[in-house]
């Protein structure tokens, strides 16, 4: 049964489309990204909230590309929740030369003059117990993005005007909320999707530290398993991007230690050669067949210059088998890039056979009447099981076509 997901776009979210229609490349936002602010029919009246700049940012030179104050958009905590913290780190591509961060310092994920001054709290961050029943009532925190190199670079390009300050822009953050109550939290989660789930696993330790030891903390990367694969050229588009984000934003000293002892910066980039080292207990959920992944990072235009991959890259069901079997490789890539991950009893996995990326945020996929699930499993109960330890959840499933609960993205 093929179902047509009906989206309701916000008008400020009309722009991103567009640009993302025309201006799309690798290294920024895709068109799967853009659609973080759609709002799908099951919540057509989402809670807003407003952007709260950290002005206390400046003087620690935690900046935007562009020097302006990075943000974040807070909805309190209550009840049962009050002292628990829900951290969401914002996601949306890197840019990995002059060109794309210049270009990237005039948008919203480069600057807070762009900003959205209100967005919508949706999924993991909806405020209904009906469409997030374990976090509904928790301080939720949306961190907004705007380094272009997932919260961890620390450098700056004068001459172009560019500030690359994501660890400090993190750090101010964190210590923003700790001022404003966290510091009292028996319990929080660091979670993020995309760029910014990649963020939550390089910071999942750091984050776990602001704590005392009596305190439940964990984290959750949603759609943040970005592999080191190689193209359907031969080449390696996503190494080369991350090898220019690495390298441009000065980001080998905020990489995990314990990997850059053994192997290079950009190689510590790649969650795979990270997540087994990372002390505190995480959740991955991906979707095998990642939107974004297949876009840019296995099939991107400057790897298929004759369009072989043209139609598969925005339908899946336009894919030859031959494309399919390559798609199954990428499948079992991410299965043996988290097989020693999935040996601790401490984290979590749902891995769904689905055609997809970031299902946390978005009401439909996160929980909902007609979610994706696995073995009947919606992903807000599988993270809510695995967060309280109500049971263990290493879900993965079985491989396309399999799964008939997808909500797959198709371009058009």
């Amino acid at each position: 049964m093929k179902l047509l997901w009906v989206w309701v776009v916000l008008p400020f979210a009309f722009a991103q489309l567009v640009t993302a229609f025309f201006d799309f490349n690798e290294t920024e936002l895709s068109l799967i990204e853009s659609l973080e602010y759609g709002v799908s029919k099951i919540n057509y009246n989402p809670l807003m909230v407003g952007l709260t700049l950290i002005h206390t940012a400046g003087a620690k030179g935690a900046v935007c590309l562009d020097g302006t104050l990075p943000g974040y958009h807070w909805h309190r905590g209550y009840g049962s929740g009050a002292n628990s913290w829900l951290i969401q780190l914002e996601g949306g591509g890197w840019c990995n030369n002059i060109r794309t961060c210049v270009y990237r310092k005039k948008t919203r994920r480069g600057s807070s003059t762009y900003m959205e001054k209100q967005i919508p709290f949706t999924g993991i961050l909806s405020e209904k117990a009906e469409e997030n029943p374990d976090f509904f009532n928790w301080n939720r925190v949306k961190l907004r993005y705007c380094d272009g190199a997932s919260f961890t670079g620390d450098s700056e390009n004068k001459g172009a005007q560019l500030q690359f300050r994501g660890q400090r822009i993190w750090l101010a953050a964190m210590e923003d909320l700790m001022s404003k109550g966290m510091r009292y939290a028996n319990q929080a989660l660091l979670s993020g999707c995309s760029a910014g789930g990649l963020a939550a696993i390089l910071h999942c330790d750091e984050f776990r530290g602001l704590f005392p030891r009596t305190t439940r903390v964990k984290c959750l990367s949603d759609a943040g398993l970005f592999l080191d694969a190689v193209d359907v050229s031969g080449g390696h588009t996503i190494r080369s991007l991350y090898s220019g984000v690495v390298g441009l934003q000065g980001v080998q000293h905020n990489l995990p230690r314990i990997c850059t002892n053994h192997l290079d910066p950009t190689s510590c980039f790649f969650p795979q050669n990270v997540i087994n080292h990372i002390r505190t207990p995480l959740f991955i959920l991906n979707a095998a067949y990642d939107s974004w992944q297949i876009q840019s990072s296995i099939a991107p235009p400057s790897a298929d210059p004759h369009g072989y991959w043209h139609d598969c890259r925005l339908n899946h069901a336009k894919c030859s088998a031959s494309q399919l079997r390559y798609l199954q490789g990428f499948r079992t890539q991410m299965l043996n890039a988290i097989k020693g991950f999935s040996m601790s009893r401490e984290n979590g996995l749902f891995i769904n056979s689905c055609f997809a990326h970031c299902q946390s945020e978005r009401q439909d996929t996160w929980f909902a009447d007609n979610s994706p699930e696995i073995r009947n499993k919606p992903i807000a109960i599988a993270v809510g099981d695995w967060y309280f330890d109500r049971t263990a959840v290493k879900v993965v499933d079985c491989p396309y076509p399999c799964d008939k609960t997808c909500h797959n993205l198709v371009f058009r």
